[in-house]
């Protein structure tokens, strides 16, 4: 009886095959947990999500989770996936709150068209957001919103921009080339301790009808007098200035 209970035990055991090692990957694993389960938690598809080599269609099951697409990160770790189909990703981006929407347009990994969709979306939202916001992104936000940040009514709105790093220069001289600056942003680019420095912007800003005399004054002794001549002649400074800056050069003093 003994033997027989031994040997019924032993049989029911599974058995055991000591080449196969029973390794799987952690991604695998997860994967085959979400297969199974009927509830999948935002902490399970954040580390699914997390492999990088993950199929498309096992991303395309996830968005169709309606329990854990309510999560935020559940969203942008969809959207940002490298391999998540273009529509899923769209369409997330579409569902991003706002400062979701600036941290997917700065992630290093996330498609360039992808992260500028974000951007441009977000651009459109700017009239809807709080001022706090907005300042907000004028700190952190990509060099496309803090583009179009520059434009802003309020002058601590682009007085924060100014100081993004992200921003880039041809983004200021586009803001002062546009029929949009106001007198304080144009006076605040040419006080500015970085921006007023650069060649391009101080064109702009000789350019630019509400530059004051003697910023204008400054900026064209540094330039070679037919490079001045030439900003001059398309310049939409007050024709005073423009009189005085020329009278300056035919005086001989260096311009």
């Amino acid at each position: 009886m003994d033997s027989e209970t031994k040997v019924s035990i032993n049989a029911s055991d599974p058995p055991k095959h000591p080449t196969d090692g029973g390794v799987t990957s952690n991604a695998s694993s997860l994967n085959q947990d979400y297969t199974n389960s009927l509830t999948l938690t935002e902490d399970c598809a954040l580390s699914i999500l997390h492999n990088p080599v993950l199929p498309s269609d096992e991303i395309e099951r996830i968005a169709k989770d309606s329990g854990v697409t309510k999560s935020r990160k559940v969203r942008l770790a969809l959207a940002a996936h490298p391999r998540a189909p273009r529509r899923i990703a769209l369409r997330l981006i579409r569902e991003l709150y706002t400062f979701d929407l600036m941290q997917f347009s700065l992630l290093p990994a996330a498609a360039a068209d992808l992260k500028r969709a974000a951007s441009d979306l977000l651009i459109t939202r700017l009239a809807s957001v709080t001022l706090g916001e907005r300042l907000a992104l004028g700190r952190r936000s990509s060099a496309i919103v803090a583009a179009a940040l520059l434009l802003d009514k309020e002058p601590r709105v682009w007085q924060t921009a100014l100081e993004n790093p992200r921003l880039s220069e041809a983004a200021v001289v586009k803001a002062l080339n546009s029929l949009s600056p106001t007198p304080q942003f144009v006076e605040a680019v040419c006080r500015h301790a970085k921006w007023s420095l650069r060649p391009e912007i101080r064109i702009a800003l000789l350019r630019n009808p509400h530059t004051p005399l003697a910023r204008a004054l400054d900026f064209s002794r540094r330039m070679p007098p037919q490079q001045l001549s030439d900003i001059l002649h398309s310049s939409r400074l007050p024709e005073k200035i423009k009189a005085y800056l020329r009278r300056e050069r035919h005086a001989g003093k260096r311009i």
